[in-house]
């Protein structure tokens, strides 16, 4: 098995190595998968991309996803995963990045990894790999401390961005439109820009930061960065639709940590309705398991009316919840998806708002499945 993922790197960094385009590489905690489709969708406005599909993004997903390059394509946009030390050091050294991108620092895969500094660590090879400057720039986020720290790590170019911590792009003004999306003014040197997305939530600013970012790195103006924005339609993990009875989903089955589960109570906190959140198990969280399923307990004890939460580790979200004043007799447990889907249509009402997260394996597209054939 080695010897074959060590001729698959070879190849793939071989046949790489024979196309003369701009790579840019996305990794983090959080955001990584919405970040590469943002930026590929505005620069498939002006250049020919090839992505790594749905989550293709380690050491067998990128060099097989490399091995689809062919002599048209002119920039790649490249997520890199994270596991343990050195594994992103290695898809740099297949993949050669021009642009490197970091989205933040959380707890995802600390259960691995150990801790957040040694994810920071992990994180930091990928600004560490790129050229120097001007070829080689590093796109990084003000507002997250681990991040911050990485503007010292790297040889190549710093492009700052940020909400709160002054940077070189911004965005301020930041309004949320509830399923319609998000809307805020994006200021670069002397610039600013009024501009809308239909991402949803106020978390997918940042998404809208990094993507402009690279964009403008990439010699994209701003009325091609301001349409592109306006107009993208993403196949993104997060999406909603309407049942009979007027009831709004808010499928975010795929995966869930405690920064993008309270990124997606939050927009669940902003809509008109009923707000129910079903809320599974966070797993991989290692030793900051107790402290993330908390901090989702205390934000959902004002986001949400009703609380449906599967899984051991959900209990933690509940007793938190109940002390910081949310109601007991609103709020349901259930051991595992399987128990809560032949029961979750009680308590779904005409209206709802309902939101469905949880890590993968805890199989939270069961209810969501139940919930579509019962209502």
């Amino acid at each position: 098995m080695q010897d074959s993922l060590s001729a698959l790197h070879t190849i793939a960094t071989d046949w790489r190595d024979r196309h003369p385009l701009h790579t840019i590489g996305i990794t983090g905690s959080v955001g990584k998968t919405s970040t590469k489709e943002l930026t590929s969708t505005l620069l498939a406005q002006k250049f020919s991309i090839l992505k790594n599909p749905g989550n293709r993004n380690n050491e067998i997903g990128l060099p097989l996803t490399l091995l689809e390059l062919a002599d048209h394509h002119e920039c790649a946009v490249l997520e890199m995963g994270f596991y343990v030390l050195g594994e992103i050091q290695t898809l740099c050294d297949i993949a050669r990045p021009h642009v490197g991108v970091i989205t933040n620092i959380g707890t995802v895969h600390a259960e691995r990894a150990g801790s957040q500094a040694t994810i920071a660590e992990g994180k930091a090879e990928l600004v560490q790999s790129l050229p120097a400057a001007p070829e080689g720039v590093a796109i990084l986020n003000m507002d997250d401390p681990w991040v911050r720290k990485m503007a010292d790590m790297t040889q190549a170019q710093v492009l700052t961005y940020g909400i709160t911590e002054n940077s070189d792009l911004m965005a301020k003004d930041i309004r949320t439109h509830g399923l319609d999306g998000v809307s805020c003014t994006l200021s670069y040197r002397d610039e600013s820009h009024h501009i809308t997305s239909p991402l949803l939530g106020a978390f997918s600013v940042y998404t809208i930061l990094c993507a402009t970012a690279v964009a403008l790195t990439q010699g994209l103006d701003w009325g091609t960065i301001v349409s592109g924005l306006k107009e993208s339609r993403l196949d993104l993990r997060m999406h909603s639709f309407t049942l009979p009875g007027d009831i709004t989903i808010l499928d975010d089955t795929y995966n869930a940590s405690p920064t993008s589960t309270i990124a997606a109570l939050e927009l669940l906190q902003g809509l008109e309705g009923r707000r129910v959140a079903i809320l599974g198990d966070m797993l991989e969280l290692g030793r900051y398991e107790y402290s993330g399923h908390e901090s989702v307990g205390l934000f959902a004890a004002t986001a949400a009316d009703v609380l449906i939460l599967i899984g051991n580790r959900a209990r933690i979200i509940a007793d938190t919840a109940v002390a910081n004043g949310f109601a007991k007799d609103s709020l349901h447990w259930f051991s595992d998806s399987n128990q809560a889907a032949e029961q979750i249509t009680e308590f779904i009402k005409s209206g709802d708002m309902v939101l469905i997260k949880g890590s993968n394996s805890m199989r939270m597209d069961r209810i969501l499945t139940a919930i579509q054939g019962g209502m």
